[in-house]
Protein backbone atom coordinates (compact mmCIF):
# COMPACT_ATOMS: atom_id res chain seq x y z
CA UNK A 1 0.00 0.00 0.00
CA UNK A 2 1.40 3.40 -0.77
CA UNK A 3 -0.38 6.50 0.61
CA UNK A 4 -0.25 9.87 -1.08
CA UNK A 5 1.14 12.56 1.16
CA UNK A 6 0.32 16.82 -0.43
CA UNK A 7 3.44 18.67 0.13
CA UNK A 8 0.96 21.09 2.48
CA UNK A 9 0.67 17.97 4.72
CA UNK A 10 4.76 17.26 4.57
CA UNK A 11 6.61 17.70 7.82
CA UNK A 12 9.80 15.83 6.68
CA UNK A 13 11.51 14.86 3.27
CA UNK A 14 10.48 12.54 0.75
CA UNK A 15 12.76 10.71 -1.17
CA UNK A 16 14.64 11.86 -4.17
CA UNK A 17 15.31 10.39 -7.10
CA UNK A 18 18.84 12.50 -8.28
CA UNK A 19 19.97 12.09 -3.81
CA UNK A 20 19.25 7.81 -4.98
CA UNK A 21 21.45 7.85 -7.98
CA UNK A 22 24.14 9.85 -5.94
CA UNK A 23 23.72 7.15 -3.27
CA UNK A 24 24.29 4.62 -5.96
CA UNK A 25 27.02 5.92 -7.18
CA UNK A 26 28.68 5.09 -4.18
CA UNK A 27 28.53 1.37 -4.04
CA UNK A 28 31.97 0.09 -3.76
CA UNK A 29 33.57 3.30 -2.25
CA UNK A 30 35.02 3.99 0.98
CA UNK A 31 32.09 5.52 3.51
CA UNK A 32 33.50 8.08 5.80
CA UNK A 33 32.21 7.02 9.12
CA UNK A 34 31.52 9.48 11.89
CA UNK A 35 33.81 8.93 15.06
CA UNK A 36 34.08 6.09 16.92
CA UNK A 37 32.60 5.72 20.55
CA UNK A 38 35.82 3.84 21.35
CA UNK A 39 39.06 2.94 19.66
CA UNK A 40 40.88 0.64 22.00
CA UNK A 41 38.91 -2.82 23.68
CA UNK A 42 40.41 -1.57 27.10
CA UNK A 43 38.78 -3.13 30.02
CA UNK A 44 36.45 -0.48 30.92
CA UNK A 45 34.97 0.19 27.56
CA UNK A 46 34.50 -3.77 27.78
CA UNK A 47 32.92 -3.65 30.78
CA UNK A 48 30.64 -0.45 30.27
CA UNK A 49 29.66 -2.16 26.65
CA UNK A 50 28.46 -5.95 28.98
CA UNK A 51 26.95 -3.54 31.60
CA UNK A 52 25.26 -2.08 28.89
CA UNK A 53 23.52 -5.38 27.36
CA UNK A 54 22.74 -6.77 30.60
CA UNK A 55 25.53 -9.59 30.18
CA UNK A 56 27.43 -9.99 33.60
CA UNK A 57 29.78 -12.62 32.15
CA UNK A 58 32.91 -11.98 34.76
CA UNK A 59 34.52 -12.99 31.38
CA UNK A 60 33.66 -9.36 30.34
CA UNK A 61 33.61 -7.82 33.71
CA UNK A 62 36.87 -8.29 35.18
CA UNK A 63 38.10 -7.35 32.11
CA UNK A 64 40.01 -10.91 30.45
CA UNK A 65 38.42 -10.68 27.08
CA UNK A 66 36.23 -8.51 24.88
CA UNK A 67 32.12 -9.08 24.55
CA UNK A 68 32.25 -9.84 20.60
CA UNK A 69 29.92 -7.64 19.51
CA UNK A 70 31.03 -4.36 21.55
CA UNK A 71 32.68 -3.72 17.82
CA UNK A 72 29.51 -2.14 17.54
CA UNK A 73 30.65 1.01 19.41
CA UNK A 74 34.22 1.20 16.83
CA UNK A 75 32.70 1.87 14.14
CA UNK A 76 29.16 4.02 13.52
CA UNK A 77 28.70 2.97 10.33
CA UNK A 78 28.42 -0.73 11.56
CA UNK A 79 26.27 0.62 13.94
CA UNK A 80 23.61 2.19 11.69
CA UNK A 81 24.84 5.55 10.78
CA UNK A 82 23.68 5.63 7.08
CA UNK A 83 24.82 7.96 4.00
CA UNK A 84 22.85 9.53 1.47
CA UNK A 85 18.64 10.40 1.38
CA UNK A 86 19.02 13.42 4.26
CA UNK A 87 15.98 13.61 6.26
CA UNK A 88 15.02 9.95 5.55
CA UNK A 89 14.49 7.79 8.41
CA UNK A 90 16.82 5.03 9.10
CA UNK A 91 15.74 1.74 10.68
CA UNK A 92 18.61 -0.38 11.59
CA UNK A 93 17.93 -4.06 10.77
CA UNK A 94 20.58 -6.23 11.99
CA UNK A 95 24.23 -7.28 11.56
CA UNK A 96 26.60 -9.94 10.55
CA UNK A 97 29.91 -10.81 12.22
CA UNK A 98 32.73 -12.96 10.58
CA UNK A 99 35.71 -13.52 13.07
CA UNK A 100 38.70 -14.59 11.89
CA UNK A 101 39.83 -14.47 16.11
CA UNK A 102 38.23 -13.69 19.45
CA UNK A 103 38.36 -9.90 20.01
CA UNK A 104 40.74 -9.49 22.80
CA UNK A 105 41.33 -6.66 25.78
CA UNK A 106 43.99 -3.91 24.19
CA UNK A 107 42.76 -4.38 20.50
CA UNK A 108 42.96 -1.14 18.46
CA UNK A 109 40.66 -1.85 15.53
CA UNK A 110 39.56 0.27 12.77
CA UNK A 111 36.91 -0.33 10.41
CA UNK A 112 36.64 0.50 7.06
CA UNK A 113 33.60 0.78 5.54
CA UNK A 114 32.12 0.43 2.46
CA UNK A 115 28.58 0.81 0.59
CA UNK A 116 28.02 -3.03 -0.44
CA UNK A 117 24.31 -2.47 -1.72
CA UNK A 118 21.28 -0.78 -2.69
CA UNK A 119 18.63 -2.05 -2.89
CA UNK A 120 14.62 -1.31 -3.48
CA UNK A 121 12.00 -2.75 -1.34
CA UNK A 122 8.78 -2.94 -1.21
CA UNK A 123 7.08 -1.71 2.09
CA UNK A 124 3.55 -2.04 2.80
CA UNK A 125 3.24 1.52 5.18
CA UNK A 126 6.21 3.66 3.99
CA UNK A 127 5.50 4.06 0.09
CA UNK A 128 9.20 3.37 -1.39
CA UNK A 129 11.59 2.06 1.09
CA UNK A 130 15.72 1.37 0.45
CA UNK A 131 17.52 -1.03 2.23
CA UNK A 132 21.39 0.28 2.79
CA UNK A 133 23.32 -3.11 2.85
CA UNK A 134 27.79 -1.59 4.39
CA UNK A 135 30.86 -3.60 4.56
CA UNK A 136 32.75 -3.13 7.32
CA UNK A 137 36.24 -5.19 8.10
CA UNK A 138 37.90 -4.34 11.17
CA UNK A 139 41.55 -4.51 11.38
CA UNK A 140 44.56 -3.93 14.16
CA UNK A 141 47.02 -0.91 12.79
CA UNK A 142 49.26 -3.41 11.52
CA UNK A 143 46.63 -4.91 9.06
CA UNK A 144 45.30 -7.85 10.57
CA UNK A 145 41.90 -8.52 10.12
CA UNK A 146 39.95 -9.58 13.10
CA UNK A 147 36.07 -9.87 11.79
CA UNK A 148 34.29 -8.37 8.61
CA UNK A 149 31.27 -6.87 9.49
CA UNK A 150 28.37 -6.29 7.61
CA UNK A 151 25.29 -3.92 8.68
CA UNK A 152 21.80 -3.59 7.24
CA UNK A 153 19.66 -0.40 7.48
CA UNK A 154 16.40 0.28 5.65
CA UNK A 155 15.42 4.03 4.67
CA UNK A 156 11.68 5.33 4.76
CA UNK A 157 9.92 8.30 4.75
CA UNK A 158 8.39 9.65 7.95
CA UNK A 159 5.49 11.28 6.88
CA UNK A 160 4.33 8.22 4.56
CA UNK A 161 4.46 5.77 7.55
CA UNK A 162 3.13 7.76 9.92
CA UNK A 163 -0.21 8.48 7.67
CA UNK A 164 -0.11 4.95 6.48
CA UNK A 165 -1.46 4.30 10.01
CA UNK A 166 0.07 0.93 9.93
CA UNK A 167 0.68 0.67 13.43
CA UNK A 168 -1.18 1.44 16.95
CA UNK A 169 0.36 2.67 20.31
CA UNK A 170 1.53 -0.25 22.02
CA UNK A 171 1.14 -0.21 25.92
CA UNK A 172 2.66 -3.19 28.40
CA UNK A 173 1.87 -2.68 31.73
CA UNK A 174 3.05 -5.35 34.46
CA UNK A 175 2.09 -5.99 38.06
CA UNK A 176 4.01 -6.67 41.04
CA UNK A 177 4.11 -10.11 40.44
CA UNK A 178 4.86 -10.22 37.20
CA UNK A 179 7.46 -7.94 38.17
CA UNK A 180 8.99 -10.29 40.75
CA UNK A 181 8.93 -13.05 38.21
CA UNK A 182 11.15 -11.49 36.02
CA UNK A 183 13.55 -10.56 38.70
CA UNK A 184 13.27 -14.28 39.34
CA UNK A 185 14.37 -14.89 35.89
CA UNK A 186 17.55 -12.59 35.89
CA UNK A 187 18.07 -14.16 39.44
CA UNK A 188 18.49 -17.45 37.53
CA UNK A 189 20.83 -16.84 34.63
CA UNK A 190 23.79 -16.82 36.69
CA UNK A 191 23.32 -20.93 37.17
CA UNK A 192 22.78 -21.44 33.06
CA UNK A 193 26.22 -19.62 32.21
CA UNK A 194 28.22 -22.16 30.85
CA UNK A 195 31.49 -20.40 32.22
CA UNK A 196 34.31 -22.03 32.98
CA UNK A 197 32.86 -25.44 32.59
CA UNK A 198 33.67 -26.64 28.76
CA UNK A 199 31.10 -27.37 26.91
CA UNK A 200 32.98 -30.17 24.24
CA UNK A 201 31.51 -30.86 20.90
CA UNK A 202 31.14 -34.43 21.53
CA UNK A 203 28.40 -33.73 24.00
CA UNK A 204 26.59 -31.37 21.76
CA UNK A 205 23.40 -33.00 19.60
CA UNK A 206 21.38 -30.94 17.18
CA UNK A 207 17.84 -30.58 18.79
CA UNK A 208 19.57 -29.55 22.38
CA UNK A 209 18.28 -26.01 23.16
CA UNK A 210 20.23 -23.23 24.42
CA UNK A 211 18.65 -21.58 27.51
CA UNK A 212 16.75 -18.38 27.09
CA UNK A 213 17.84 -15.19 28.49
CA UNK A 214 15.90 -12.30 29.33
CA UNK A 215 15.90 -8.93 28.48
CA UNK A 216 13.96 -6.26 29.76
CA UNK A 217 11.14 -4.40 30.35
CA UNK A 218 12.46 -2.11 28.05
CA UNK A 219 12.41 1.72 29.43
CA UNK A 220 14.35 4.73 28.63
CA UNK A 221 16.79 3.99 31.33
CA UNK A 222 17.70 0.46 29.70
CA UNK A 223 18.27 3.01 26.67
CA UNK A 224 20.78 5.41 28.40
CA UNK A 225 22.38 2.28 29.75
CA UNK A 226 23.27 0.86 26.51
CA UNK A 227 24.36 3.96 25.31
CA UNK A 228 26.89 4.46 28.22
CA UNK A 229 28.93 1.95 26.63
CA UNK A 230 27.96 1.86 22.90
CA UNK A 231 27.45 5.44 22.41
CA UNK A 232 25.20 6.42 19.92
CA UNK A 233 24.71 7.50 16.58
CA UNK A 234 24.18 11.48 17.10
CA UNK A 235 23.91 11.82 20.86
CA UNK A 236 25.64 15.56 21.57
CA UNK A 237 25.33 18.50 23.53
CA UNK A 238 26.06 21.97 23.55
CA UNK A 239 28.77 22.99 20.88
CA UNK A 240 29.40 19.73 19.29
CA UNK A 241 25.87 19.02 19.11
CA UNK A 242 25.45 22.60 17.29
CA UNK A 243 28.21 21.69 14.89
CA UNK A 244 26.84 18.44 14.10
CA UNK A 245 23.30 20.49 12.70
CA UNK A 246 25.37 22.93 10.99
CA UNK A 247 26.91 20.00 8.82
CA UNK A 248 23.80 17.71 8.40
CA UNK A 249 21.40 19.98 8.62
CA UNK A 250 18.28 17.19 7.77
CA UNK A 251 19.00 15.64 11.48
CA UNK A 252 17.75 18.17 13.28
CA UNK A 253 14.41 17.47 14.55
CA UNK A 254 12.93 20.92 17.09
CA UNK A 255 11.58 19.78 20.14
CA UNK A 256 8.67 20.67 21.97
CA UNK A 257 10.93 23.68 22.77
CA UNK A 258 12.05 24.36 19.41
CA UNK A 259 15.59 23.09 19.84
CA UNK A 260 17.14 20.82 17.36
CA UNK A 261 17.48 17.29 18.26
CA UNK A 262 18.42 14.28 16.00
CA UNK A 263 16.39 11.59 14.92
CA UNK A 264 17.53 9.24 17.44
CA UNK A 265 15.45 10.74 19.84
CA UNK A 266 12.91 8.26 18.59
CA UNK A 267 14.62 5.78 21.65
CA UNK A 268 13.04 7.66 24.17
CA UNK A 269 10.25 10.16 23.13
CA UNK A 270 7.29 8.21 22.56
CA UNK A 271 5.96 11.36 20.82
CA UNK A 272 8.76 11.87 17.87
CA UNK A 273 8.46 8.11 17.61
CA UNK A 274 4.52 8.56 16.41
CA UNK A 275 5.37 11.60 14.63
CA UNK A 276 7.95 9.49 12.07
CA UNK A 277 5.36 6.41 12.00
CA UNK A 278 6.29 3.72 14.28
CA UNK A 279 4.55 2.73 17.63
CA UNK A 280 5.99 4.30 20.27
CA UNK A 281 9.69 4.85 21.42
CA UNK A 282 11.79 1.36 21.16
CA UNK A 283 15.14 -0.08 21.57
CA UNK A 284 18.26 -0.35 19.71
CA UNK A 285 19.00 -1.98 16.89
CA UNK A 286 22.46 -2.83 17.85
CA UNK A 287 21.63 -3.75 21.28
CA UNK A 288 19.40 -6.42 20.05
CA UNK A 289 21.94 -8.20 18.31
CA UNK A 290 23.84 -7.56 21.20
CA UNK A 291 21.62 -9.51 23.06
CA UNK A 292 21.27 -12.12 20.63
CA UNK A 293 25.53 -12.78 21.07
CA UNK A 294 24.75 -12.75 25.07
CA UNK A 295 22.44 -15.71 24.05
CA UNK A 296 25.26 -17.93 22.27
CA UNK A 297 28.54 -16.70 24.81
CA UNK A 298 26.56 -17.86 27.42
CA UNK A 299 25.92 -21.34 26.11
CA UNK A 300 29.09 -21.93 24.45
CA UNK A 301 31.33 -21.49 27.80
CA UNK A 302 34.91 -19.39 28.06
CA UNK A 303 36.58 -21.69 25.60
CA UNK A 304 34.21 -21.80 22.76
CA UNK A 305 34.46 -19.33 19.55
CA UNK A 306 31.92 -17.54 18.20
CA UNK A 307 32.95 -17.70 14.65
CA UNK A 308 29.89 -16.45 13.00
CA UNK A 309 26.76 -14.24 14.17
CA UNK A 310 23.61 -12.68 12.29
CA UNK A 311 21.00 -10.80 13.62
CA UNK A 312 17.87 -9.82 11.79
CA UNK A 313 15.89 -7.09 13.53
CA UNK A 314 12.31 -8.37 12.69
CA UNK A 315 9.85 -5.76 14.46
CA UNK A 316 10.08 -2.89 16.89
CA UNK A 317 10.75 -3.47 20.66
CA UNK A 318 8.64 -0.39 22.59
CA UNK A 319 8.94 1.13 25.70
CA UNK A 320 7.49 -1.65 28.34
CA UNK A 321 8.19 -4.26 26.11
CA UNK A 322 9.72 -7.97 27.52
CA UNK A 323 11.96 -10.02 24.68
CA UNK A 324 12.83 -13.61 25.66
CA UNK A 325 15.75 -14.74 23.53
CA UNK A 326 16.78 -18.62 22.98
CA UNK A 327 18.16 -20.95 20.35
CA UNK A 328 18.87 -24.65 19.25
CA UNK A 329 21.20 -26.49 17.80
CA UNK A 330 20.01 -26.78 14.22
CA UNK A 331 24.06 -28.95 13.18
CA UNK A 332 27.17 -30.37 14.13
CA UNK A 333 30.36 -30.34 11.97
CA UNK A 334 33.26 -31.43 13.31
CA UNK A 335 34.60 -28.74 15.75
CA UNK A 336 31.62 -26.30 14.91
CA UNK A 337 27.92 -26.24 15.65
CA UNK A 338 25.49 -24.23 14.35
CA UNK A 339 22.85 -22.61 16.15
CA UNK A 340 19.58 -20.85 15.38
CA UNK A 341 18.42 -17.99 17.11
CA UNK A 342 14.71 -16.85 18.20
CA UNK A 343 13.80 -14.08 20.25
CA UNK A 344 9.96 -12.69 21.18
CA UNK A 345 8.45 -10.01 23.11
CA UNK A 346 5.49 -11.19 25.89
CA UNK A 347 2.87 -11.50 23.23
CA UNK A 348 5.06 -13.92 21.26
CA UNK A 349 5.79 -11.54 18.68
CA UNK A 350 8.99 -11.92 16.93
CA UNK A 351 11.45 -9.42 17.70
CA UNK A 352 14.87 -10.82 16.25
CA UNK A 353 16.09 -14.16 14.54
CA UNK A 354 19.36 -15.08 13.63
CA UNK A 355 22.67 -17.72 13.20
CA UNK A 356 25.46 -18.84 15.06
CA UNK A 357 28.75 -20.87 14.02
CA UNK A 358 30.17 -21.75 17.31
CA UNK A 359 33.55 -23.46 17.32
CA UNK A 360 33.78 -25.69 20.51
CA UNK A 361 36.61 -27.39 22.25
CA UNK A 362 36.81 -31.60 21.80
CA UNK A 363 37.76 -33.90 24.25
CA UNK A 364 39.94 -35.44 21.85
CA UNK A 365 42.44 -32.65 21.07
CA UNK A 366 44.60 -31.26 24.33
CA UNK A 367 44.12 -28.14 25.01
CA UNK A 368 46.85 -25.38 23.53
Amino acid sequence: MTTDITRADREFASIDEQQVEHLRSMIGKPIRSDRPHISELTPDAVRHYAHGIGDRNPLWTAGTLAVPTALLAMDKVFSGYVTGLPGIHAMYAGATFEFERAPRISDRLTGDATLAELIERPSRFAGRSWQQIYRVPFRTPDGELVCTGHSYCFRVERDSAREAKKYEEIRVDWTPAQIEDIAQRYRDEEARRRGAEPRYVEDVRVGDLVPALTKGPYTATTAIAYLLGWGGLYVRGHADAFDLFTRHPALAIPNEWGVPEPPERVHWDPDLARRVGVPGAYDYGPERVSWMGHVVTDWMGDDGFLQYLDVQVRRHNVLGELVTADGVVTAVDGDTVTLTLNAVNQDGLESARGTARVVLPQRSVPPR
